[in-house]
């Protein structure tokens, strides 16, 4: 008997992501009569709904369309690569014939030990992370490793020296006082850190355990270009919101952190990249959550990892490697930061960048207007044309344009075409 061809009927002969990409369901509430079903691929089944009457909207189709989709400059969580968000729509419902979705995978079934394993396989080869190096998959983000680093690296009256560039680099400042001796050997708060030091002038403590720089300011938009080398000790180095934008010297560093939620995948997953010699000799009253020989040894599957992140910053990793590595994506930041910066150098003050130029970020790009008053307007009318999260971050003010790996040419473009329109009318 032949069953009736509506949106529900032929869902349930074939629930694929390929026929919702195709079809439109009416978004409807409906009890279900039966709630126990066996699929049989060979026979047609009913099943008997009572819909109500009320239709809230039609469900757009699952598939996007670019052009139904904002260009999103926030500093994170931040846009994804569009063709990295397509894969993990088409992989949802059931991950490569699995069965089930990763979020619903156990974390230590062997399909999600296949992706947990790839996502750091590919990359150890973006980073050339030299074998000597372990990969962490985290969680508690990169505030989490502030209090974890000097919690694992020292004891209690070990001295540990910081540059602090920005608000981050303070706040891991700040959460090593409780648990070793830091101490500031520069500091760019009193220029409003638009600076980066010359690492010659950097008095280093002749005994600290470690040198511990953040790589990229994303609030202030400043970036080291090259890195210090510490005199006595270890480079410690916080790269959440350029990770994986450029190439990197591993090797130059005792360990590298950065939450993904930039760069390389959603929030909830923080990347740990550390010389095994340091692992093994964390403080006594280190929490396990927080003790790195734990989740190394467990190959970041002591409890539940964020396992669906990870899966997306697997993509992420396997998206950056098809574009031709991270030479290739430096390539491509680069040319967006410098259009932008472009505009703002050439807009005569009406826009202004107060970041030194040598040290201006690739990522994160604060400006000013030179009418203040004009902010709330700027951020309102960019969000007309589907330009949103230009706000600059509350402690600073101002406009901010992140532009990370994900960003394309076209959004930056249309920024750039926006600034010199709005400029052409208010100034």
């Amino acid at each position: 008997m032949a069953m009736a061809t509506s949106p529900h009927s032929l869902l349930l002969q074939n629930p694929n992501t390929q026929f919702l990409k195709n079809t439109k369901i009416p978004f409807t509430t409906i009890p279900m009569t039966s709630t126990r079903l066996t699929l049989n691929p060979n026979k047609a089944i009913s099943v008997k709904c009572s819909a109500t009457t009320t239709h809230i909207q039609d469900r757009p189709p699952a598939q996007p369309q670019s052009q139904d989709r904002v260009f999103n400059f926030a500093a994170g969580p931040a846009n994804l690569p569009e063709n990295v968000l397509l894969k993990a729509q088409s992989e949802l419902y059931n991950w490569r014939g699995s069965g089930m979705s990763v979020m619903e995978m156990s974390h230590r079934g062997k399909e999600f030990l296949s992706i947990i394993q790839k996502a750091e396989a590919d990359l150890r080869t973006l980073l050339n992370i030299p074998p000597e190096y372990s990969v962490l998959f985290l969680q508690g983000g990169a505030t989490t490793l502030f209090a974890a680093i000097p919690l694992n690296l020292c004891k209690p009256d070990d001295k540990v020296d910081y540059v602090v560039t920005g608000s981050w680099g303070d706040k891991a400042f700040k959460e090593a006082q409780k648990y070793s001796q830091p101490k500031v050997i520069w500091s760019g708060k009193s220029e409003k850190y638009t600076k980066i030091p010359a690492f010659e002038e950097l008095e280093q403590s002749p005994d600290a355990k470690y040198l511990h720089i953040c790589a990229n300011e994303t609030i202030h938009g400043v970036e080291f270009k090259t890195y210090p080398n510490p005199k006595n000790g270890l480079l410690i180095a916080d790269m959440s919101s350029n990770f994986c934008s450029k190439p990197v010297d591993v090797s130059k560093f005792g360990i590298i952190y950065a939450g993904a939620q930039k760069n390389v995948g959603p929030s909830g997953v923080t990347v740990v990249i550390i010389r095994k010699d340091l692992i093994g000799n964390a403080q006594e009253i280190t929490p396990v959550m927080l003790d790195f020989k734990i989740h190394d040894e467990n190959k970041s599957l002591y409890n539940t990892p964020p396992c669906y992140g990870i899966y997306m910053c697997g993509l992420v990793f396997e998206d950056l490697l098809e574009q031709g590595g991270l030479g290739e994506i430096e390539k491509k930041n680069k040319r967006k930061a410098d259009l932008l910066y472009n505009a703002i150098d050439e807009s005569k003050g009406f826009y202004r960048c107060p970041v030194e130029k040598s040290v201006r970020s690739l990522m994160n790009v604060p400006f000013t207007l030179e009418k203040p008053e004009l902010e709330a307007e700027f951020v309102k009318e960019a969000a007309k044309e589907k330009m949103v999260q230009l706000k600059g971050h509350r402690s600073v003010g101002g406009m901010r344009a992140s532009i990370y790996n994900a960003m394309p040419l076209a959004g930056v473009e249309k920024l750039v075409a926006f600034m010199k329109d709005f400029q052409a009318k208010h100034a």
